[in-house]
């Protein structure tokens, strides 16, 4: 009986199951950077908010401190949002007359608050205590990149399970002493392994790896 199939097509079937196998590999890979990057995690992307609010006038130009309008950070999961008489201590002075505060001299005549858009928000599987990871010495910056440098605040962080993981498993090269988590200027030392090993023992941190600490 004749050959139907010319010989080179055992070649070309060779090759089309091996090319499929690193196709297929290719793709994963291209999932797996596509799932992490910008287009996907929104980091760097600026959020819409209702006021025209700077991060980068009020922390880095008048130094205010991340607790006058985060107030419950310290002790609660939630770190808070400024109530508009917060906003109102300065800004019944200063510039009241300014459009750009429409909504917030709106807010304190009506007494409605101020529907301001999440930066950061976790799935509800998550669980997140503001509190605790501030008490154990994890600054603001760590999360929440350089805030005093932002004009219209935007997510530094992705916050996905492998970049937290990153600090859960080796808490020691991320933690500050408590006195600097506020601190928008405070830099790793050159020995932060011994830094962040004695404060480690100090703060009684524990590396949390298990499911349970997050998805509870």
């Amino acid at each position: 009986m004749a050959q139907i199939f010319h010989r080179s097509t055992n070649t070309l079937s060779r090759l089309s199951i091996f090319g499929a196998v690193f196709i297929i590999g290719g793709l994963f890979t291209v999932g797996a950077i596509l799932v992490r990057s910008p287009y996907v995690t929104n980091v760097g992307v600026p959020v819409p908010q209702p006021v025209l609010f700077s991060h980068k006038h009020h922390v880095g130009d008048d130094g205010i401190d991340c607790r006058y309008c985060h107030a419950s950070v310290e002790v609660s999961a939630f770190a808070g949002m400024p109530a508009t008489e917060t906003c109102m201590h300065c800004h019944s002075q200063l510039f009241n007359d300014s459009p750009m505060l429409q909504p917030v001299t709106t807010s304190a005549a009506t007494g409605l608050p101020i529907a301001w858009n999440r930066v950061y928000q976790l799935p509800d599987f998550v669980y997140f205590d503001h509190s605790i990871h501030v008490n154990k010495g994890v600054g603001c910056t760590t999360c929440h990149g350089q805030v005093d440098e932002m004009p219209l605040i935007q997510k530094a962080t992705s916050l996905q399970m492998t970049w937290c993981l990153e600090c859960h498993r080796d808490p020691a090269r991320f933690v500050r002493p408590r006195d600097e988590v506020f601190s928008m200027t405070w830099q790793p030392p050159p020995d932060q392994a011994a830094l962040g090993a004695k404060l480690v023992s100090e703060y009684h941190i524990t590396s949390k790896t298990n499911c349970w600490t997050c998805h509870r």
